[in-house]
């Protein structure tokens, strides 16, 4: 009986997420009558238009170029980087290794939201406003702190002996960390850079202030163009929406193995 109760609140649960998203890639494929409908409708006739519309609208594929751009780019730029600080972090002792640590956390927990005015202001003072490069650079930036504080509990979790040993062999240091730690990471990688992929490519509030020139903008603004005078244009919206989720979806399911075993064992090690 309790292992009935437990799948039977666990259906109950998946369900209630799961109707949401499917009501959503539903609604993209109704008649204008349908969305509109008082009462909810679950059989229709499949349509394309609302897929037209929004494809239809001035540089889509620009956006599409730039979120990608953006998003590939600060995953990398956030990666790179905090390979090494981490390394350091897990590591090396030096002076200032414990207050690094609380900066890395205090990074971690702070609302990025709270610095849109100072990047914005100092971005304007730089000339760096409108720019693919800015948005990355501030990307990267948010994505940082959790990718140092995970892989940091990766590199503390392989045994010393392991780099000791490659290094008695006649590895460096550096040719130690490629050829026995980095291999060894592969989990907390793919978790890292879905947590920075799925950060970076549905951000909106620094996109917004930072790049408000179309050539300039990401898929969250085109999120936002589906407005008539009659209102909003719900089927554009919801299929704009079934668009945008579509990358992330397919991301997620190639790498959702290796993510919930990267979370957890970056998280509780070192």
């Amino acid at each position: 009986m309790r292992k009935v109760m437990l799948n039977g609140t666990a259906l109950v649960l998946v369900v209630l997420f799961l109707f949401p998203v499917y009501w959503m890639f539903s609604t993209s494929f109704k008649s204008n009558t349908d969305v509109l409908s008082k009462d909810p409708v679950f059989f229709f006739t499949p349509s394309f238009d609302h897929y037209s519309t929004a494809t239809g609208v001035d540089l889509f594929w620009t956006y599409v170029g730039n979120s990608f751009i953006v998003t590939i780019g600060a995953v990398l730029l956030a990666l790179g980087v905090a390979l090494m600080a981490s390394y350091a972090i897990a590591r090396m002792r030096f002076r200032g290794r414990r207050g690094m640590v609380i900066a890395v956390m205090m990074a971690q927990m702070a609302p990025w939201e709270i610095l849109i005015i100072v990047v914005y202001l100092n971005a304007r003072d730089l000339e760096m406003l409108n720019s693919i490069g800015t948005l990355t650079l501030v990307y990267f930036v948010m994505a940082l702190p959790f990718t140092i504080w995970t892989l940091r509990g990766f590199i503390a979790a392989v045994p010393k002996e392991l780099e000791e040993s490659a290094m008695i062999d006649g590895c460096t240091r550096t040719q130690a960390f490629f050829r026995v730690i980095f291999p060894l990471l592969a989990p907390g990688l793919m978790a890292t850079s879905l947590f920075g992929f799925i950060s970076a490519w549905n951000e909106y509030a620094m996109v917004l202030v930072l790049n408000k020139a179309p050539d300039a903008a990401t898929l969250p603004l085109w999120l936002t163009q589906f407005q008539t005078n009659f209102g909003n244009d719900w089927g554009a919206t919801m299929a704009a929406s079934s668009m945008f989720t579509i990358p992330v979806l397919i991301l997620f399911i190639l790498l959702q193995r290796r993510v919930t075993g990267g979370l957890s064992a970056g998280a509780v090690k070192g």
